[in-house]
């Protein structure tokens, strides 16, 4: 999922739906860091809910709740 927002970055350059892309990419972290807490993979949980604080960043400047 994240090759495929970012490939969708890199081809559309500034008009990219950054919504969209931070939204995908959010959902993908959120269920690896399922995935990982359900394997008990302390380390990648702790990467992917990195991912999800980035990508809730991502998600508030995309859509201009902050600058």
């Amino acid at each position: 999922m994240r090759i495929f927002s970012f490939s969708l970055v890199s081809w559309l350059g500034p008009a990219s739906p950054f919504m969209f892309v931070w939204s995908l990419n959010t959902i993908d972290a959120i269920m690896l860091a399922w995935c990982s807490a359900l394997k008990r993979d302390s380390a990648y949980t702790l990467l992917n809910g990195f991912w999800i604080i980035v990508g809730l960043i991502g998600i508030l400047r995309a859509g201009q709740f902050i600058h």
